[in-house]
């Protein structure tokens, strides 16, 4: 059996051939082409015209991409999303979006409604929904809106009457699709709802994404069970996908993680991900990205899903290099996917990082015109850019301890031998393609994270049911049920509410079942 990774970055795409025991059949990485999937065709080309494998041999493809991080940075390609909050009589006086950019909110269109419902922290409703407001709400929404987004308050305690309210609006609105909140966001109701709409909001742009990835693989006659990337280090099914977009934001980090564990052997370190615009620094805690537990901006919206722990900085192959008065400045702004026509080395008439690179002697390219870049002061620029990597690093760190550092991406070798913080630096063979091979590795998960009271039930039951929740979840998503089994789990005592409550994280993952 034949996997095929893809993931597609900002300026290049990658792609790889696994085999049956997970080593690299060949890989390749192409500049980021304009519509995408001129790209991904071009890698697929590439991978079969250059080995022997016949394309009836790839059963899996799967798909790490920018898309749906760029819909709403760009603010293209977004639905008109119907907001349906559970909160009378109370849980009005924060309107939806307050918060958000008000170029988003115009992108949206959103038309948002307020119906009785909801549920105190223990599971008490508010009060009852009421079906003459849900038929109201519906004939305000219809013809108006592409997804619908149902929020309730407390509805991670007991999503009922989200799962009522949902099953109302398929058969009042059939064909729109909705997105509810227990099912994505944690305890929180803005941030919750924020990454609700978000998700309603990005229905389209997977959709699209999905269809025309089945295209690029059937015009060169691969039929494949295909899988994107997630944002936990794990492989969603395309179904899956297609209902849960956001949780595509951010899979590239987590793939290339995912990718360095797997490369390196090493199962706790710091990752660091260098491509051509951005370095991310993320941490290796059992083979898995670590997630962070804090709200996390997305697009400049607040929302409170399950994110990793990434740290970005604007450092990579393509960083502009100038000097300001008497220093030199590293960045932020890149050349991207121009770097071969616009650094010193290919010609260009642009200093980048590369450059600097090549000229210290830490990075060496075919071809180079290394004469470009002779007189370049690489003394003084070179420890800029070696600095602001060491310093990410630090930041991610934990404890005082040296951690061994993962080196992955396009732009890896724009490092040293040594960092400050590094116990040892590991550069791994196939480092520039780390993220397409984690892309293709990853096992499935189900996550649970949930507030439970412990006045009518017992902390063994809690944890056993939360437990077989997130199992089940997994194998909804395509993980293999026999041997799918809990990899992460912790509770919290949640001191602040009145009676006696935790809060549950469980996270299952198992390999695909083909």
């Amino acid at each position: 059996m034949i996997r095929l990774g893809i993931d597609v970055g900002g300026t290049n795409t990658d792609g790889v051939l696994l085999g049956q025991n997970d080593d690299i059949i060949a890989s390749t990485k192409s500049v980021t082409t304009k519509d995408i999937f001129t790209g991904i065709e071009n890698n697929i080309s590439y991978l079969l015209d250059h080995t022997t494998i016949n394309a009836a041999d790839i059963k899996i493809a799967t798909l790490g991409t920018t898309h749906c991080t760029n819909a709403i940075v760009e603010r293209k390609s977004l639905n008109k999303v119907g907001i349906i909050r559970l909160c009378l009589p109370s849980g009005s006086a924060v309107p939806p979006l307050l918060d958000w950019p008000e170029d988003l909110v115009k992108k949206l269109n959103a038309v948002s409604v307020m119906v009785h419902g909801g549920y105190e922290y223990n599971g008490t409703p508010i009060s009852q929904l009421d079906r003459n407001e849900l038929k109201k709400a519906a004939d305000q929404l219809s013809g108006k809106v592409d997804s619908l987004a149902i929020i309730g308050v407390f509805s991670p305690v007991l999503s009922e009457q989200e799962e009522q309210a949902a099953r109302f609006f398929a058969d009042a609105m059939p064909g729109i699709p909705i997105s509810i909140s227990s099912q994505i966001g944690s305890i929180g109701l803005i941030e919750r709802e924020n990454a609700t709409i978000l998700n309603a909001a990005l229905m389209t742009t997977i959709k699209h994404v999905a269809q025309e990835f089945e295209r690029a693989l059937a015009a060169k006659q691969i039929d494949a069970n295909i899988f994107f990337g997630q944002n936990d280090g794990t492989l969603m099914t395309s179904d899956f996908a297609q209902k849960y977009p956001i949780y595509t934001i951010a899979c590239g980090p987590t793939n290339s993680i995912r990718g360095a564990a797997h490369l390196s052997k090493e199962p706790n370190a710091i990752v660091v991900d260098i491509g051509g615009t951005t370095t991310d620094i993320g941490v290796l805690s059992n083979g898995f990205p670590r997630q962070t537990s804090l709200a996390v901006e997305v697009g400049g919206v607040r929302t409170n899903y399950r994110m990793p722990d990434i740290y970005s900085i604007g450092l990579g192959g393509g960083t502009k290099i100038y000097k300001q008065g008497d220093r030199w400045q590293v960045g932020p702004e890149s050349v991207g996917y121009r770097l071969t026509e616009e650094a010193y080395v290919f010609g260009g008439q642009t200093l980048t990082a590369t450059d600097v690179a090549i000229a210290a002697g830490s990075m060496h390219i075919e071809d180079a015109q290394t004469d470009k870049v002779k007189s370049v002061p690489s003394s003084c620029i070179y420890p800029l850019l070696v600095d602001k990597v060491e310093q990410a690093i630090d930041r991610m760190k934990t404890s005082a301890e040296d951690i061994p550092v993962i080196l992955v991406g396009g732009g890896a070798d724009l490092m040293p031998e040594s960092l400050k913080g590094a116990s040892t630096v590991i550069r791994p063979e196939h480092a520039g393609v780390a993220n397409a091979i984690g892309a293709a590795l990853g096992d499935i998960s189900g996550t649970v994270e949930r507030i439970y009271p412990l006045e009518d039930q017992s902390y063994q039951d809690v944890i056993h049911s939360a437990r077989k929740e997130a199992i089940q979840l997994a194998i909804d998503a395509g993980a293999h049920p026999d041997k799918t089994d809990i990899i992460q789990q912790e509770d919290f005592p949640l001191a602040y509410l009145p009676g006696n409550a935790i809060l549950v994280r469980v996270k299952a993952a198992g390999p695909l079942k083909l």
